[in-house]
């Protein structure tokens, strides 16, 4: 059981169930924890314009020494970029590839159906596998795939065993759209890693915590990327395939859910977002 889970995305893209996300990590930060955890058995990456470092990313990815199919590449728009028109080439251009494996909106911020539409663009072009949203509560989703001509896989959002999203799965499920955690271990909260289900089964598994909830996880359906700059860390969050949680064991980390989210959008948020624009990714 020690081989990596996958998911096929809607239009039978294979996805990695889990990766490495680089929010917050500078541009040496990401480059470094990129290239310990392709070298590590990692093969998908989660990046984003906002994060501004695509570069480093692009630089791990050649220094892997991995071929580019190998590596299962995800970046995310900007608001502030949805309405230009090469928006996604310099995005790859940035990242130093020629295509890119999963494009996410990043926020339901400005014009967002514009952004959409250039991602189908890139998409029917060869530029892009497979798009998906970000952050959209069930409303917007609903709004998009009342006016897509191609149909979102994937929809990338806070979810952790304190916010386990069940009823936005089921309406995901039902278009054939599959769920991304990001905050997958409740954003550091001592509170969740120290539950005493976590504490008892990870000396069950001899494993940590943070391993069982991640297991959850993947047994729950919900892709991972825990980002990380630890490369003991790293190695850790990807130990997830030689173990099983029962079903009993899921439903007692199931019957956690309080529905306490970390991080609540708001509309003021929302439009700071859309004129935000993220300082240019220039570092050679």
């Amino acid at each position: 059981m020690n081989e990596q889970m996958t998911l096929t995305l809607t239009g039978g893209v294979v996805m990695p169930m889990a990766g490495i996300g680089t929010f917050l990590l500078s541009p040496d930060e990401a480059e470094a924890s990129c290239v310990s955890a392709l070298a590590g058995g990692y093969r998908l990456i989660d990046t984003a314009n906002a994060y501004v470092n695509e570069r480093a990313v692009g630089r791990a990815m050649k220094k892997s020494g991995l071929k580019r199919e190998e590596i299962f590449l995800e970046t995310k728009l900007w608001p502030s970029f949805y309405e230009q028109a090469d928006a996604v080439e310099k995005t790859l251009a940035r990242l130093d590839t020629g295509y890119i494996d999963l494009l996410l909106i990043h926020q339901p911020a400005g014009n967002y159906v514009a952004g959409y539409r250039l991602m189908e663009k890139a998409y029917r072009e060869g530029k892009v596998r497979a798009i998906g949203l970000s952050n959209f509560n069930i409303e917007q989703v609903k709004e998009i795939l009342s006016v897509c001509e191609v149909k979102p896989t994937v929809l990338q959002t806070e979810v952790h065993p304190y916010f386990q999203e069940t009823e936005l799965k089921k309406f995901l499920t039902s278009h054939g759209m599959a769920i991304q955690a990001w905050y997958p271990l409740g954003h550091g909260d001592k509170a969740l890693i120290e539950e005493p289900v976590f504490s008892m089964l990870a000396q069950k598994y001899g494993k940590s915590s943070a391993q069982i909830i991640l297991r959850w996880h993947i047994q729950s359906g919900n892709i991972v990327i825990p980002g990380s700059k630890n490369p003991a860390h790293i190695k850790d969050n990807l130990a997830l395939f030689d173990f099983a949680l029962t079903e009993e064991e899921m439903a007692e980390i199931s019957a956690l859910d309080k529905n306490t989210r970390y991080y609540t959008s708001t509309p003021e948020m929302l439009k700071k977002y859309a004129e935000m624009v993220p300082p240019v990714d220039e570092q050679k």
